[in-house]
């Protein structure tokens, strides 16, 4: 999740619509299986961290991120939320890696970096851009090197080492006002400078509005959306060494 995403709001991230929609998107594709240690990495401020962990969806939570700076992991380290720059072991039952992946050359080699350091049977949450036809400025801005497809997404996750469980787009009911503002940018900003984030503060009506809207989607069309939307996701899970390397041939 990009710190620069995040400050592009002016808030609290975690009581602006795109948030609150996306972490109760997470929430549902996690399921109601607790979850004992939770891994995040590339996890900015760490909202979805803390959402989990303070509706004790999670016990404990890492949050890791190359950018963070000192005084940022001594504010806000906790008993139950740690933020580090890396971590030498991936010892977590679930794994998240939202709006990572996109902002790396090797998507796969940094997927199967955590991969390879988990134990069988650890799931991986992981969330993307979709769709290449939207890119725009805003991608420029946010150092993206690509968006995906479900299907661009699942061969680079099982390219990782990992096992696809389930995939489905988010935000559907946005994609075609964000399809006509993203080709719209790019008609209008042919040199594609990186000029700022397409994500604002939004007033409270506004925010309501949403929120309410992406509920609803999230209630009747999240769950078989494998169509179109601005974000894409995948649970996937780390198989049990391949078959227990095949029996020891």
């Amino acid at each position: 999740m990009d710190l620069k995403e995040e400050r592009a709001i002016g808030g609290d991230p975690s009581a602006h619509w795109y948030y609150i929609s996306k972490g109760r998107a997470i929430k549902a594709l996690l399921g109601a299986k607790p979850i004992d240690r939770l891994l995040d990495v590339g996890a900015g401020s760490g909202v979805f961290s803390k959402m989990l962990v303070e509706e004790g969806r999670a016990t404990q939570a890492v949050c890791v991120d190359s950018n963070y700076e000192d005084d940022f992991i001594g504010k806000r380290h906790t008993d139950k939320l740690a933020y580090v720059r890396e971590v030498d072991a991936v010892e977590a039952d679930t794994v998240l890696m939202i709006d990572v992946i996109e902002h790396v050359d090797d998507d796969v080699a940094l997927i199967r970096d955590y991969a390879d350091r988990a134990a069988p049977g650890t799931r991986f949450l992981i969330s993307v851009p979709a769709f290449q036809f939207l890119w725009s400025s805003h991608d420029e801005f946010l150092d993206h090197r690509r968006r995906y497809t479900l299907d661009s997404l699942k061969q680079s996750i099982t390219a990782a080492g990992l096992a696809p469980v389930e995939t489905r787009y988010f935000f559907g009911l946005l994609f075609p006002a964000a399809a006509a503002m993203r080709l719209a940018d790019r008609a209008m900003n042919k040199q594609g400078e990186p000029e700022a984030s397409q994500l604002k503060p939004a007033p409270d009506w506004l925010n309501k509005s949403l929120v309410a809207i992406h509920d609803l989607e999230r209630a009747a069309l999240f769950p078989l959306n494998k169509f179109a939307g601005v974000t894409a996701f995948c649970m996937a899970e780390k198989p049990a060494a391949i078959a227990q390397e095949k029996k020891a041939a």
